[in-house]
């Protein structure tokens, strides 16, 4: 009787091997899981069931898990303003650890007896899935061909040819991994330290070439609505947002980081959506925030951000920040208007009853309504007192 083995599957180069390499190798039993982090259309997921039933699988599953992921995470790093090392904001790091999660359910579910994924053996994925699934399946065996087997997508490539296996191999000379908050993209030209993606290689091509302006509405620091039309959820947001903009190139970027195993790595990746609610949503919150909100909130959001990216979503110490974003936010309500334009986007400005920036207490730069010169005056004496004694008691000479 053969072993049950629950595959993470994208219906990708990679995990189409697996199937191939797991039945035909390994003499699995495989159940495909797909979890829709918001990279597929309905009809795109259903070609994906056909693709994994034609490649061998028992069975096969698709979760939905677009709201969750919003709910569990892209809120927290939207709160928190997060990019990764100041350019990226989390697209595929963020998704990878909610299907890690789902996966892990489907295994106890089934009852399998091992647990798989397509992650290469020079990246993060690998980590991400592998410590998610010691955690919450431990007893599990983790299997990972294309890591074990040190394979290149060429030779994927030839093995699926072998064995009859028909998908569209050119397109899969780029790994592109599609979700909510963003798409990666992966090419020969980001294994080295120079070298741009083509335009055929971006997810989205560009077709707008005249600007748009566009309110975005938040509530308590969530994306609510688009030029006054509210949506039922922030996520649904997300995805109008991303429909307007994406077409202008908006969000296209090469993002050089750390990996969790020690080596630089370098990304493509289109994140039109994510890229201007960020810049939006600090705009506003620079408005509406005091200095030590904002101070505190740039120190735990680097690191929650930071912490995420290397996989730790189950650390206790994530819901005690994500507890703290959240309080942080309950002031964050206005609108923010954008101007998109092709390749870019500029910040008009913000409205919001909660704004700190009032006349009533004084115009920057031209009128001090709310204090008088001497009260300046006695203050900068006061703040500056005690480096001034230092200074006299230093410089005797």
């Amino acid at each position: 009787m053969s072993k049950k083995v629950v595959l993470g599957f994208s219906g990708g180069l990679d995990t189409s091997f697996c199937v191939k390499y797991l039945t035909q190798e390994m003499n699995y039993d495989v159940h495909s899981v797909i979890v829709d982090t918001g990279g597929f259309t309905a009809a795109e997921l259903e070609q994906i069931e056909e693709h994994a039933y034609k490649l061998g699988v028992k069975s096969h599953k698709t979760v939905h898990a677009v709201r969750s992921y919003y709910d569990s995470v892209i809120k927290y790093l939207l709160f928190g303003n997060v990019l990764k090392n100041n350019t990226y904001p989390l697209s595929v790091s963020a998704e990878r650890l909610v299907q890690a999660l789902h996966i892990a359910d489907h295994v106890q579910e089934l009852k399998a007896d091992a647990v798989a994924h397509g992650s290469t053996g020079a990246g993060n994925d690998q980590v991400r899935f592998d410590m998610v699934f010691h955690i919450q399946i431990p007893e599990v065996e983790i299997i990972t061909p294309i890591r074990d087997l040190q394979l290149s997508r060429e030779q994927e490539i030839d093995y699926l040819k072998q064995h009859g296996v028909e998908m569209n191999f050119e397109k899969a000379s780029y790994s592109i991994n599609k979700g909510l908050w963003g798409t990666s993209v992966g090419g020969k030209e980001t294994l080295n330290s120079k070298g741009i993606l083509p335009e055929h290689a971006w997810p989205t091509q560009v077709t707008k070439h005249t600007e748009e302006e566009i309110t975005i509405g938040f509530e308590k620091g969530e994306p609510i609505s688009i030029n006054s039309e509210v949506f039922s959820h922030p996520y649904k947001t997300i995805q109008a947002l991303h429909a307007l903009a994406a077409p202008y190139g908006i969000g296209r970027d090469i993002h050089v980081g750390d990996t969790i195993i020690g080596i630089k790595g370098r990304v493509g990746f289109e994140a039109a959506a994510a890229m201007i609610l960020i810049k939006a949503h600090h705009a506003l919150e620079k408005h509406v925030l005091t200095k030590w909100q904002l101070n505190w909130k740039d120190t735990i959001a680097n690191f929650y951000g930071n912490w995420l990216h290397e996989g730790q979503i189950l650390d206790p110490v994530m819901r005690d920040m994500e507890a703290y974003l959240e309080s942080s936010q309950r002031h964050v309500t206005g609108t923010a208007t954008v101007l998109l334009q092709p390749y870019r986007f500029q910040l008009v400005g913000i409205e919001s009853e909660a704004d700190l920036m009032n006349s009533k207490f004084g115009k920057y730069g031209e009128m001090n309504s709310g204090f008088t010169g001497e009260d300046v005056r006695g203050f900068s004496k006061i703040f500056g007192n005690q480096v001034a004694i230092y200074h006299k008691v230093h410089n005797k000479d």
